[in-house]
């Protein structure tokens, strides 16, 4: 649940950790939330706008296409479906994991045209180039700190071919979120956790850390029949879009468009999610696309 909605809930004092506790973000905060790719599935089971309009660019640019932040395919699975060829990359091996499961259950036509690549983006070395690659759902939030954004996009320079199109999507730093109390919890309506299968409360905890533009979402499952309850940590750092332009520009993108919330329209002040498409600048000779 987003802060804007949960900052609407009651709210109770929680003694707790704080983003200096943390120290350097590391990997938890990048990691542990796909840990449990059934629970990740079950939250953002109707997030599907940004599924439909990843689709359709792919089907516009050509494939293959390479997607960096796979996870468990919710995205991955319909570029399949729609006869695009798609190079699956993660870092969280759970959630590949369960890509490899829904593999297992479609036809053989649909499996061969996915690959799936365990790998950090920046270290990502793949044979040939590709049209298309694309980072969906907030994966470059996770990019957070400067020699990170700059691995980032250096490396999907280099899988890029000439001319060809990078599409990523980023939420919008909202103030009302980035102010919320750390030491209080915000609840959510309890519900039935699909991995333990107990009826399981909710609550979040944010703090922002404005020196590193980074918020930290402390999501808190305490199961109802008084088993232990557990803490997951998601750290996203806040890219404002103009900010966010500067690094594309800097990396050699051109033709850098915004759209909000995945339509067709520039962005306005009421967005939640700006959808980004841009291009590799043209001029090198054409190698062959991977296979």
């Amino acid at each position: 649940m987003s802060p804007r909605a949960l900052r609407r809930k009651s709210a109770e004092s929680a003694p707790a950790l704080t983003a200096e506790d943390l120290g350097q973000v590391g990997d938890l905060g990048a990691l542990a939330h796909y840990a449990d790719p059934a629970y990740y599935d079950r939250t953002y089971a109707k997030r599907t706008d940004d599924v439909a309009w990843y689709v359709a660019l792919a089907k516009s640019v050509g494939g293959p296409v390479l997607e960096l932040g796979a996870g468990s395919g919710r995205v991955t699975l319909s570029l399949a479906r729609a006869g695009i060829d798609v190079t699956a990359v993660d870092l969280s091996r759970p959630m590949l994991r369960a890509l490899e499961g829904k593999l297992e259950e479609e036809d053989a036509a649909l499996r061969r045209r996915v690959r799936l690549k365990h790998a950090d983006f920046a270290s990502l070395a793949l044979r040939g180039r590709f049209p298309l690659v694309i980072a969906p759902f907030n994966v470059v939030l996770h990019l957070y700190t400067l020699e990170e954004v700059r691995g980032f996009f250096r490396s999907v320079s280099k899988h890029l071919e000439p001319g060809g199109v990078l599409a990523f999507d980023f939420s919008v730093p909202q103030p009302a979120d980035l102010c919320l109390d750390p030491n209080k919890r915000y609840h959510a309506p309890r519900f039935r956790h699909p991995t333990t299968g107990k009826l399981t409360r909710y609550a979040e905890r944010f703090e922002y850390d404005p020196l590193r533009q980074l918020l930290v979402v402390w999501m808190e499952f305490y199961p109802e029949d008084g088993s232990p309850a557990w803490t997951v940590l998601l750290n996203h750092r806040q890219f404002f879009p103009l900010e966010m332009r500067g690094y594309l520009e800097a990396a050699g993108f051109e033709a850098i468009e915004y759209f909000g919330d995945f339509g067709s329209e520039p962005p306005t002040r009421e967005v939640d999610s700006i959808a980004v498409t841009c291009r590799a600048p043209r001029g090198r000779a054409r190698p062959k696309r991977p296979r």
